[in-house]
């Protein structure tokens, strides 16, 4: 039976405070070239959850899950993901201090390679690893059963479908390597790293819901809002109630990163199946329900669909984390 204390599930005032000053902050400012050193500079956000003796604010998970959130309500901040949680978490784990200073203070951007094809021979890294997330500075690769950290070497920019979220093939050739831990921290990385994508992908879906119930308000057909039309409230409702079996999905992953709990990865299983799902339907909603505009290149709902079925795929499929989940369960 899975078990969580009740309190961890609801967001505190303190949460909402930074929920509020996140959302108006990437609502203001976008994504451009300055956001990264902004929210060092403005919000502190790269060290929210980072131990105060690696030059972090301390706070936990669940405070970074917010800016997460309001991140992929915004669709920018792409750095967030690979550099904090990805590469922040495999060094904690690792208990590697060396680089989280920096990356707290906003100055370092990171990313990992888990799945490359990289060998270690002599101190130096040698190989490719493809569809590495972000332009990072440091790579955080794995060479059989240990982590290794490494500059970036030849970088190839991939053309991919969502172009908010960049992709690279990276050529390491004589790298120096820094060992940084063993590699059996990958597995729970990777949890953690579905646990934030969830967080995202609830911020898309509410984007998605409001933008259309306010659409659906103002745009009138046969002298009456569209929204008033019962067909239309059934479409709404079903996908409210998508939206809120994903929060709850993705608050219990939170609450199990906060607490280290050893049911991580069901819990994130279960996230990433019910967010990736309802992040679909979202986005399908999102796109009909504003007719004819929501196809034109020039409405934001084409830039969410491509998040969203880009997200289906980057820590495994669907199929995969309901695989997962049911093993897990011993079903």
């Amino acid at each position: 039976m899975l078990t969580i204390d009740p309190a961890l599930l609801t967001e505190t005032p303190e949460q909402r405070e930074l929920r509020a000053v996140t959302r108006d902050f990437f609502a203001a400012h976008g994504e451009d070239e300055a956001l990264w050193k902004r929210m060092a500079g403005e919000l502190g956000v790269q060290g929210l959850a980072i131990p105060e003796k690696h030059g972090g604010a301390g706070y936990s998970f669940a405070e970074l899950a917010v800016v997460l959130e309001e991140a992929g309500r915004a669709l920018c901040a792409a750095r967030l993901l690979p550099t904090v949680v990805l590469a922040g978490y495999t060094l904690l784990l690792c208990d590697d201090d060396r680089y989280l200073p920096r990356i707290a203070d906003g100055t370092l951007t990171a990313t990992v390679a888990f799945d490359g094809d990289v060998q270690v021979r002599d101190g130096t890294v040698w190989g490719t690893a493809d569809f590495v997330l972000s332009d990072a500075d440091l790579v955080l690769v794995r060479a059989g059963d240990r982590l290794f950290a490494c500059e970036a070497g030849s970088r190839t920019p991939l053309r991919v479908l969502d172009e908010t979220r960049p992709q690279s093939r990276l050529e390491f050739r004589d790298a120096p390597a820094t060992p940084i831990g063993s590699a059996d921290v990958v597995p729970r990385v990777l949890d953690i790293g579905r646990a934030a994508l969830a967080a995202e992908q609830l911020g898309g879906i509410g984007h998605a819901l409001d933008a259309t119930v306010s659409y659906v308000e103002q745009r009138r057909q046969f002298g009456r809002p569209i929204g008033s039309f019962q067909a239309v409230k059934h479409r709404l409702a079903a996908l409210l109630v998508e939206y809120e079996a994903a929060r709850s999905a993705a608050a219990y992953a939170i609450a199990c990163v906060v607490t280290g709990s050893a049911e991580l990865p069901v819990a994130a299983a279960a996230a990433a199946t019910v967010c990736t799902g309802a992040y679909r339907l979202a986005v399908t909603e999102y796109v009909q329900l504003h007719g004819g505009t929501g196809f034109t290149w020039e409405h934001p709902a084409h830039r969410y669909v491509r998040r969203a079925r880009a997200d289906e795929v980057l820590f495994g499929t669907p199929q995969d984390h309901s695989a997962r989940l049911a093993a897990a369960l011993g079903l």
